[in-house]
């Protein structure tokens, strides 16, 4: 086994999309595969969801938009970020991509969605420009569909009473969340990330709303040794036992995406849990063992009932954010894509 395995599940990435399809009730789904498709890889993860219906592609940036150009000459690609100036919005007009656009100068000859300001605070302009044939889209963004509902609720009305009367231009303001669970927001389509990756936008278990996630993360054991007390594991003998332990070595660290702040956090050694224990170096961490194991046991970091939504709540963070620090190079790590 190669010391970090990522294995990305793209039959499980289908069923995501089928799932958020269902609950949009008509709505499409376009696929946010930005950062690299949220850390599990941008090209393989939108062939995916193009394939289970979604109807085009979200990124941040026209860089991300002009490599997937390059495998889907077709789709409908939109660039959520601003453009970075006259050669890019060039670069875009050339390729058909779709630009956000966020004040009120429209870009010619390429087609765009104004965003608009409903309660987000950030890109956004409080009222609609002349009308202009590049429009093609009207967007918002909401900032609390996971957490706060009633002000999601306004979040979406304000966006209704700014958009009625365009017709033939698509109106879309759902994320994973509001996709999930706010049918009001669903308009003609959703912007969907996270939870087609089957991470829950809600920090729970994700099989709650019927996801199921993409991701394996795998290494082994390197190295088990007894502590005899007193002894520690790690710097700053943050971990000093009091009675003879057994500790396993994985060579997983904060330089793979293992963050440094998940000491304390749970993982599968030999199919059960283990707690992590020590200071998470840069090329690895410890875990405690109930007794000695062989070197090579299976370590599961995420994945198969370890959820990265409870790293996240270990580390004081989302699982958006420990996505996309996964290091999945092939310098650091083995990567492996399955249709199951």
């Amino acid at each position: 086994m190669h010391r970090s395995e990522l294995t990305i599940d793209l039959g499980a990435l289908r069923r995501n999309v089928g799932t958020l399809l269902r609950a949009l009730g008509g709505a499409g789904v376009w696929a946010v595969v930005k950062a690299d498709g949220y850390g599990h890889g941008t090209a393989d993860v939108a062939g995916a969801a193009l394939g289970a219906g979604a109807s085009g592609l979200c990124v941040a940036t026209i860089p991300e938009a002009l490599a997937l150009r390059l495998d889907y000459p077709q789709v409908r690609i939109l660039v959520l970020g601003p453009a970075g100036g006259s050669r890019e919005i060039a670069q875009a007009r050339e390729a058909g991509l779709e630009l956000a656009v966020a004040d009120t100068e429209i870009p010619q000859g390429v087609r765009v969605h104004v965003k608009l300001e409903t309660g987000m605070g950030r890109y956004g302009v409080s009222e609609l420009p002349g009308r202009a044939r590049e429009i093609v889209g009207l967007m918002s963004h909401l900032a609390t569909a996971d957490t706060d509902a009633p002000f999601a609720a306004q979040q979406i009305e304000r966006f209704a009473a700014l958009t009625d009367g365009f017709p033939g231009v698509e109106r879309h303001i759902a994320n994973s969340a509001a996709a999930l669970r706010i049918p009001e927001a669903r308009f003609d389509f959703a912007r969907c990330g996270l939870a087609l990756y089957g991470l829950s936008p809600f920090g729970d278990d994700p099989a709650r709303d019927g996801l199921e996630p993409v991701l394996l993360w795998q290494s082994a054991l390197a190295q088990v040794k007894l502590l005899q007390p007193g002894e520690s594991t790690g710097y700053g003998r943050r971990f000093v036992v009091e009675r003879p332990t057994w500790i396993g070595i994985v060579p997983v660290g904060y330089a793979d995406g293992f963050r440094r702040d998940l000491t304390g956090t749970e993982v599968r050694v030999g199919g059960e849990p283990r707690r992590v224990v020590g200071t998470i170096s840069m090329d690895s961490f410890a875990v405690e063992l109930d007794g000695e194991l062989p070197v090579g046991t299976p370590v599961v970091l995420v994945g198969h009932g370890v959820l990265m939504e409870s790293h996240a709540r270990v580390a004081g963070t989302i699982t958006y954010e420990l996505a996309c620090g996964i290091e999945s190079g092939p310098l650091r790590a083995r990567r492996t894509v399955v249709d199951a």
